[in-house]
């Protein structure tokens, strides 16, 4: 049998009215990648603070034994001593230094302290050609793109001869290309020796790279399971049986049925954009959204699917008052009648809203409460004579938190110590409450885990049926299959085509997304022709 590397027994720790982790198990055997899922707040973070030292022995309840030597982390230099290295969901690199300097930083190759330049240089090109990067050690960080970085953090934990290697959401910001890059990376070590603890939200990932997986819900380890029956082999466990475990219940209903909407409006046209062009704000040579058209109506859900730089977010930010880029020309219209959308002020004026694919940056104030980060889309309607109603703005608050199953003990919550999945649902929340009649949702369920996606995806199926039209902005082929009723596909700013439901396909999708010889299509998504 092979011997486990590391043991956590019994954990427990809580914080001022919450119990994170209540007696959870999981042990890791030497040269496996061992992933560790659950829903946002069952406590893998929290695990994994606890284990690396974040949270300090006698902070905690529990036994941790690393190689067979019962541990007593009082921070991260103890643990790293041992050989373990936690890389967070935000990267702990420093923009200014290089690539070599920030590797070395604290653990400076040095003589009678004096750094060793010659020596730093050549470890670094070592480890960056260890994990496959290629860069030159002086590169500043700061010209490097996610992607790279991640891999630099990971080339940084080599340098400290880590043994177990623990990677919290290594791929939520990466595109396709750089997550398999990684994830590759990720089975080299394994096949080196390194162990791995991989925490992931993405199910394909844990089935494509993980040997074994632990489910935590609600503070507890529920089960440990073999992801696969042989080293190399196919996966043998099921998304349908991870997410039955994650939430505690079945998800025969993972997309919701649609509920048609019937008003007097339905099928009536909502929002049209024609010939919308805009150039990049820096580079003002670039075009970015080259000549799109679309059209949504009604109760209905427009997907819009594309690869990383094709163009969707930034599409989304200049319709909502032209947020992002340089616009050149194009037209806005509702209901048939064309607006100005030249300021955010006049495109929520006009019931347009746009919920960010950045929570935390540019849709949040996560210092602020609940109440009133929901308020903030709609305060003038919230005023009285210049005065926000504080008791209105609760009761308004109070209602989405029940509506919308906010986690929370009360609307005066700080929303940034929410996890993602709540405030998720409070920046929708935010914008719902400011009544539109159209509402762009960028990356909606990005970060979040499997169940708050489902309740997400029934919101978004009763904004429909309450008549709203709802743009989706989706890098989740299979989400938008299940949510939309048509999906346009973009690629290199351009829209190159309009599909319906049921004729879409990831296959047929993915072509669009990929194709470069496509002109110009109209709002339906027919190519215009000169004669057109």
């Amino acid at each position: 049998m092979t011997q486990h590397v590391l043991e956590m027994r019994g954990i427990t720790k809580s914080f001022p009215g919450v119990r994170a982790l209540d007696g959870v198990d999981i042990s890791v055997r030497a040269g496996e990648v061992h992933a560790v899922c659950g829903e946002n707040g069952a406590g893998k973070s929290t695990l994994m603070k606890v284990l690396s030292g974040v949270h300090p022995h006698g902070s905690y309840g529990g036994e941790i034994r690393f190689e067979g030597e019962l541990c007593a982390f009082r921070d991260i230099r103890a643990s790293e001593r041992h050989g373990i290295v936690i890389i967070h969901q935000e990267l702990a690199l420093v923009p200014q230094l290089s690539i070599a300097e920030n590797i070395f930083l604290g653990n400076e190759r040095a003589a009678r302290g004096v750094i060793s330049w010659s020596s730093t240089l050549v470890e670094t090109e070592r480890l960056l050609r260890r994990v496959g990067l290629d860069e030159r050690p002086g590169t500043r960080i700061a010209e490097l793109g996610v992607g790279k970085q991640q891999l630099v953090e990971i080339a940084k934990a080599l340098a400290k001869r880590v043994k177990l290697l623990i990677l919290d959401e290594p791929t939520a910001a990466l595109n396709d290309e750089d997550s398999r890059k990684l994830l590759g990376l990720i089975g080299e070590l394994r096949d080196q020796g390194i162990s791995c603890i991989l925490i992931s939200h993405k199910l394909n990932e844990i089935r494509q790279v993980a040997d074994t997986v632990t489910v935590l819900r609600d503070g507890r380890s529920i089960e440990t399971l073999a992801v696969r029956g042989s080293v190399g082999g196919p996966a043998t466990v099921s998304d349908e049986q991870l997410i039955t475990r994650m939430v505690g219940r079945e998800l025969d209903q993972f997309y919701p049925d649609r509920t048609p909407y019937t008003g007097e409006r339905a099928g009536q046209v909502a929002l049209t954009v024609r010939d919308w062009t805009v150039r990049h704000p820096v580079d003002t040579g670039r075009t970015v959204v080259d000549s799109v058209s679309f059209e949504v109506r009604h109760g209905e859900i427009l997907g819009i699917a594309g690869l990383m730089g094709a163009g969707r977010t930034e599409l989304a930010m200049s319709v909502f008052g032209r947020s992002w880029g340089r616009y050149v020309r194009g037209s806005v219209e509702l209901h048939g009648r064309e607006v100005s959308t030249r300021t955010v002020a006049e495109a929520v004026g006009h019931g347009i809203a746009y919920v960010t694919e950045d929570r935390k940056t540019y849709g949040l104030n996560l210092i602020d409460t609940i109440s009133r980060n929901i308020s903030l889309a709609a305060l003038p309607r919230m005023a009285r004579h210049g005065v926000v109603d504080a008791h209105g703005e609760r009761r308004v608050a109070e209602r989405y938190r029940g509506s919308m199953n906010i986690k929370a003990p009360t609307v005066f919550e700080q929303v940034g110590r929410l996890s993602g999945g709540n405030q998720q649902k409070v920046v929708l929340s935010q914008w719902i409450n400011a009544e539109p009649q159209v509402l762009i949702l960028d990356e909606p369920t990005r970060g979040i885990d499997v169940g708050a996606k489902a309740e997400i995806y029934t919101v978004i199926d009763q904004l429909a049926a309450q008549g709203k039209a709802v743009v989706v902005i989706s890098s989740e082929l299979s989400e938008l299959l299940g949510v939309c009723d048509r999906i346009a596909t973009m690629a290199f700013g351009r829209m190159t085509g309009v599909l319906d439901r049921a004729e879409a396909t990831q296959e047929g999708l993915m072509r669009l997304m990929t194709r470069t010889d496509v002109g110009a299509v109209d709002a339906t998504g027919r190519p215009v022709t000169e004669e057109s």
